[in-house]
């Protein structure tokens, strides 16, 4: 996983470039360079997260499984299926439960929407993402064939970031598409907390998350960042949970700030200078 990820970071910066050449030729300003450079600023922090020991951790789980399952076509198909199955769920609570929202936030904090948002990563969340991929580990598919087949599901999500992709036909039923994509980066009423897929879209089909993109999209968070500070960006959830638990009078809801829904407290509504990006996609 590690040097799959780390050695397309050269393609990750020509496409980011070239995205925003074109940008700039076509005059819709989906790309500011200042968010650009806060987004590759955060992605390469996010980079300390490849240093936990995740290898280690699912060694240790294929070791005490009963089970044995070699390199095969066919197991790669399944650990594939597995991990897209795995990265749902985990998408999925990251935007249900606090505690693991104040670090996937990061990732939807820019009000912008371009290949530069992709790598605009936690620089906390490997401390946790494990966890959700050790079933497959315990089930007998080797670490290697674990960490690949994430690694493989991360980059596919790479080039979903883009609003110069428009419909693609009948893969939307089966693949998770820019629109989708674009769709769970919105903060509009019919786009909160939907398309959470990986590389397939069939399991939001099939659990009633998915949404499909009817109208212009708004980017960001509910209460805008409003910083190009990576440091903020990666703590200011954390504070704002301290500062609902504060408010709190039982420990029970002190709880429920960590671990139930992120929005605890009225969301703030957005300040008058906020302006959306007005266009969802772009002809290429």
């Amino acid at each position: 996983m590690k040097n799959l990820i780390l050695s397309a970071i050269p393609f990750f910066l020509l496409t980011i470039i070239l995205e925003a050449v074109w940008d700039k030729i076509k005059g819709t300003g989906f790309v500011t360079w200042k968010d650009s450079l806060t987004n590759i600023a955060i992605g390469t922090g996010s980079l300390l997260g490849k240093f936990i020991p995740t290898a280690a951790i699912y060694w240790f789980c294929w070791y005490i499984s009963p089970f044995r399952i070699e390199p095969a076509w066919w197991s790669w198909a399944v650990v594939l299926l597995l991990d897209d199955f795995f990265y749902y769920w985990f998408h999925r609570i990251s935007h249900e439960s606090r505690f693991f929202w104040n670090m996937h936030v990061v990732h939807h904090s820019s009000d912008h929407y371009n290949l530069s948002v992709a790598v605009r990563q936690s620089w906390f969340g490997g401390l946790v993402a494990w966890v959700f991929y050790v079933p497959i580990a315990l089930l007998g598919f080797p670490p290697e064939m674990v960490l690949t087949a994430h690694a493989i599901n991360l980059l596919y999500q790479y080039w979903i970031h883009t609003q110069f992709v428009g419909r693609l036909g009948w893969l939307e039923w089966i693949f998770n598409c820019p629109t989708h994509h674009r769709v769970h980066h919105g903060v509009n009423e019919p786009y909160l907390d939907r398309n959470y897929g990986g590389i397939l879209i069939i399991w939001d089909r099939l659990f009633g998350t998915f949404a499909e993109e009817t109208e212009p999209v708004r980017y960001g968070i509910i209460k805008p960042l409003r910083s190009y500070n990576p440091l903020w960006a990666n703590l200011h959830a954390w504070k704002e949970m301290f500062d609902a638990m504060r408010t709190r009078p039982t420990w029970r809801e002190k709880w429920q700030c960590v671990w139930g829904a992120p929005a605890m407290n009225p969301p703030q509504p957005r300040t008058p200078d906020w302006q959306p990006e007005t266009r969802a996609t772009a002809q290429v």
